[in-house]
């Protein structure tokens, strides 16, 4: 009898271990649990669940504008906009609400949909006209943070009403208090980790960001779909407005000033490629918790913030070199 052969004969397929060790998020994670193990000798109120909590509480706004980004890097594309579109969509809220000139609800549906219209404007101007993502976010950067101030006008809106602030409302789970703004923010990583491994949109988004030429020829409507992208990256940031309003319970026109840095610091972090095509939600969500554990761990060990920022950094800088060595040992 004669042995059959296949084109892969003598290549055995990868094992489920090397499968393991091989994904984009098993670095990530596996320094998620460094830092813990670390900070759980370091500090004894670090392994608790009040503080994990406040580590989610901490880490719900920046997360949430980090899908988003997500989102967009995935298209090669970059948002340096969010924490100024975020801030404004959340003075917009507040003071509208706060004044009564329009019914609570009224004014945060209002506030999404001015942060969805940033999205669709950034998402239009890079496509349409067409400018690099990196210009027109930073010049709508500019816009948005103007805006917030001349909306504003420089004053903090205090005594909301009771919908803006009710996702910083919480509920015990067991010996712990949980808010209501945290699950928003899993259910929302949950959604998005689905639309982009389960449905043909994210099929796409991925396609968008390995070559655009590529993904036209396969039928891929580009244009519509990266304007897609940066609208509901742009919905996101609203919602993001209305978690940082419920957390801190006013509407600050200061909030949000270096909450762009930090969500492309945890998209990066979290294992997604710089330059599209390859990545995760799930990834970011490692990403945003490594940020917020390190930040967390080291001021309960007493750390100055600024040792915290340069140690963020030099995580990112790893990151990034990680993404370029496997980037050149996959061509």
């Amino acid at each position: 009898m004669t042995a059959t052969t296949t084109p892969y004969a003598g290549l055995p397929a990868p094992s489920t271990a090397r499968r393991l060790l091989t994904a984009p998020t098993t670095g990530p994670l596996a320094a998620l649990l460094i830092a813990c193990v670390f900070f759980s000798f370091s500090t004894d109120q670090f392994l608790t669940g009040g503080n994990f909590s406040l580590i989610v509480q901490q880490v719900m706004v920046v997360g949430t504008l980090a899908i988003g980004q997500t989102l967009i890097i995935l298209t090669a594309g970059i948002d340096l906009s969010c924490g100024a579109v975020m801030a404004f969509g959340s003075i917009m809220m507040a003071r509208m609400a706060a004044e009564g000139s329009l019914p609570p609800l009224l004014a945060i549906g209002l506030g999404l949909l001015v942060c969805a219209g940033f999205g669709l404007l950034n998402g239009v101007l890079t496509e349409k006209i067409p400018l690099p993502p990196f210009i027109v976010t930073l010049g709508m950067l500019n816009v948005a943070f103007a805006l917030t101030h001349i909306y504003s006008e420089e004053q903090t809106v205090t005594e909301l009403p009771g919908p803006l602030t009710a996702l910083g409302g919480t509920f015990p789970l067991g010996h712990t208090d949980i808010t209501y703004g945290s699950l928003v923010t899993i259910a929302l990583f949950l959604l998005f980790a689905y639309a982009l491994s389960g449905t043909g949109w994210g099929r796409h988004v991925y396609a968008l960001g390995n070559s655009v030429e590529a993904a036209r020829l396969n039928g891929v409507r580009t244009s519509r779909l990266t304007i897609g992208v940066y609208t509901v990256a742009g919905l996101l940031y609203g919602v993001a407005a209305l978690l940082l309003v419920s957390r801190t319970g006013v509407g600050d026109p200061q909030a949000g000033q270096t909450d762009n840095l930090d969500s492309i610091t945890a998209v990066v972090i979290g294992g997604t490629s710089l330059f599209g095509g390859r990545g995760s939600v799930l990834g970011t969500f490692i990403g945003v918790l490594i940020v917020g554990v390190f930040r967390n761990g080291l001021q309960l060990m007493g750390v100055a913030s600024i040792y915290q920022t340069l140690i963020t950094g030099v995580l990112v800088i790893l990151a990034v070199t990680v993404d370029q060595i496997s980037r050149k040992k996959a061509r």
